[in-house]
């Protein structure tokens, strides 16, 4: 299972399922992350945490707790 925290910069990746409950899972689908959506890794701080992608047309920073609960291709 790859999630978003393992994609490399430049990549673009595929939503395949969100993990999480409640809450958590609803902001980040309120974010734009929903299943099949096409994420592209923009940077990663040198810590790995925030990272910053591209979906839907506009940036985002994710925790790295929150890149690890999306999924993708």
């Amino acid at each position: 299972m790859k999630t978003l925290k393992d994609a490399k910069i430049g990549e673009t990746v595929r939503v395949v399922k969100l993990h999480g409950e409640g809450a958590v899972k609803r902001r980040i689908m309120d974010m734009g992350i929903t299943k099949n959506a096409e994420i592209f890794i923009r940077k990663v701080a040198p810590l790995g945490d925030p990272v910053e992608v591209t979906v839907r047309g506009y940036e985002l920073s994710l925790r790295k707790a929150d890149a690890e609960m999306v999924e993708v291709e």
